[in-house]
């Protein structure tokens, strides 16, 4: 198999074993080129974030640095500024050949809901070799908000890949002549890059800052909370902002994002010099995101922005990320937004579903 796994090539994966899960994977946790992951029934607060390494194993690196354990079963709040460790109702015995990479889900993201996933003998985070027999666990790490969890909650996700998928350069130049990816002229540099919108068509509102105190915010609630308890909206007319080291921001792109059905996506970071900030925590763009037949004409791209060290200028039009476009091995039978559970299809500026609309 090369390119990324489909959903029908996940469901053969767990028929045969490769993915594991108790209780069983349930339907919903399957996406076009994606697989949702569960927590468990216990999180283990720890002193520091930490992964296994080389030959170790997490639940050692557990008895290392736990804290104390929170049952879940009732619901539990993870409180702001803290780290835990879960462990996944899923795990995995890969064939050799295939590998996995995680990345937190879009909502996960939007509540700055630093949410990594780590393995036995893990050298880094998110990423899982090929041929990997063993257990997952999500490390997670609350930034803006305080979060009440259950077991089941499904916080990450997990994308499976056969060899070398990601498109250079000279294929990526040609798939936009052909499919239009973006809806200007595209930078492609080392994949496809994206700005920030700082002008936009109507009004002065460019994005929202995470208020620093605010209440807990339930996962299970959508649609439930007002966005004026916890975010205060950012407003410019100069096509500038200042970003405050430390705080968080929900922006959007300029560009209006097309996923073709045979492609995937992954968000990546832009060279670190062009600024002290981080510009995104949740990565995977499925197959269909912005396509016409699943009901998108193009959808922006929403921006999780963080700024480190010192106070930082954004301008209108700067570019801050850029997307790796994959191959599917398969394509998908079911694209992002035609007849799924698809949040973000046809997105503009907008917070997590768990906000009512603006």
């Amino acid at each position: 198999m090369t390119g990324v796994l489909s959903s029908q090539q996940l469901e053969g994966l767990i028929a045969e074993g490769a993915i594991a899960a108790d209780p069983p994977v349930r339907a919903e946790q399957i996406q076009p080129a994606s697989l949702d992951l569960r927590l468990d029934h216990v999180a283990y607060r720890v002193r520091a974030s930490f992964l296994a390494g080389q030959g170790r194993r997490v639940v050692d690196r557990l008895a290392e640095f736990e804290m104390h354990r929170i049952d879940l079963s009732d619901g539990a709040v993870l409180e702001k500024g803290c780290v835990y460790v879960v462990p996944l109702m899923e795990s995995l015995a890969l064939p050799e050949g295939v590998q996995a990479t995680a990345n937190a889900k879009s909502s996960t993201g939007r509540l700055d809901l630093l949410t990594r996933a780590i393995t036995d003998g893990g050298a880094e985070f998110d990423r899982v070799p090929p041929g990997y027999h063993g257990p997952l666990y999500a490390e997670i790490c609350p930034r803006s908000f305080s979060v009440l969890v259950r077991p089941g909650m499904r916080l990450n996700q997990i994308r499976f890949s056969g060899g070398g998928a990601a498109l250079c350069d000279a294929e990526l130049a040609a798939l936009h002549a052909s499919d239009t990816l973006v809806d200007c002229a595209p930078v492609i540099d080392d994949g496809l890059g994206f700005s920030v919108d700082l002008r936009p068509a109507s009004g002065t509102l460019v994005g929202y800052r995470a208020k620093p105190h605010t209440g807990v915010i339930d996962l299970d609630n959508i649609g439930h909370y007002a966005p004026a308890e916890f975010w205060e909206e950012v407003h410019t007319d100069r096509g500038q902002i200042i970003l405050d080291p430390g705080a968080f921001y929900i922006l959007v792109s300029r560009e209006a994002v097309h996923i073709p059905p045979g492609y995937a996506a992954e968000m990546a970071p832009y060279l670190a010099m062009v600024g002290e900030f981080r510009v995104h925590y949740a990565g995977f763009f499925d197959p269909g995101f912005g396509h016409g037949a699943a009901g998108g004409t193009g959808s922006r791209g929403v921006l999780e922005v963080r700024c480190h060290e010192a106070p930082f200028v954004l301008e209108h039009g700067q570019i801050v990320g850029r997307l790796i476009y994959e191959r599917m091995s398969e394509e998908p039978t079911t694209l992002y937004g035609a007849g799924l559970s698809s949040n973000y299809q046809g997105q503009g500026l907008k917070l997590s579903k768990h906000f009512k609309a603006v």
